[in-house]
């Protein structure tokens, strides 16, 4: 079989080379694949090259975007006597706020995700979530690995210093040793502050 380039957005699709490559866009309606049209024979496989945008994330109430590169990424698919076991890797960018200083900045994630869907076994536990009547739903599949793999803060940097709380600037562009406050009087002195003065 040559080269496959699915344009999900139209869902057409044109054969190019000897490998398969799909093109898939998690903020388009068609962003999923016919297990199906592989035609794998149990024991067979199949590895299949991905260009995904995935859908944005909210977190913290704030909106972090991907892109505007497509994430690159590879799903392998292999054929069991009652189903499909299927592997997804991506490399993705994430853009949005700092949690920790508030700043922009671009976060890495990789992700490796595996399902097992096995309709014929009878256990609902090795049935995905993400397979409906052979038709694997790659857009949200990736969504939620990326979800999952997120740190719980995402900062710009690991040594990120955050803001300083007595005037919000970044501490991570100013000296600590020369950024300094004059420490507020501790008010339960004021009543003998009175008498010296």
């Amino acid at each position: 079989m040559g080269l496959v380039r699915f344009d999900c957005r139209t869902c057409q699709r044109h054969s190019t080379g000897n490998r398969r490559r799909m093109h898939l866009s998690g903020q388009a309606p068609h962003n999923s694949l016919d297990l199906t049209t592989l035609a794998l024979k149990p024991g067979e496989g199949r590895r299949l090259d991905l260009e995904l945008v995935p859908e944005a994330l909210e977190m913290g109430g704030e909106r972090y975007e991907f892109g505007p590169e497509p994430s690159p990424g590879r799903l392998d698919v292999s054929r069991t006597a009652s189903g499909h076991a299927m592997r997804l890797e991506l490399s993705a960018k994430l853009h949005g706020l700092c949690m920790r200083c508030l700043t922009q900045a671009e976060f890495r994630i990789e992700v490796e995700s595996r399902e097992v869907d096995q309709p014929g076994s009878g256990d609902e536990e090795l049935a995905s979530p993400y397979v409906n009547l052979d038709e694997l739903d790659i857009g949200a599949w990736a969504h939620d690995a990326i979800a999952l793999a997120l740190p719980q803060t995402l900062l710009c940097r690991p040594d990120c210093a955050g803001l300083c709380p007595e005037c919000g600037v970044s501490l991570n562009d100013v000296d600590p040793a020369e950024h300094l406050h004059e420490r507020e009087p501790d008010p339960r002195w004021a009543k003998l502050r009175e008498l010296t003065d």
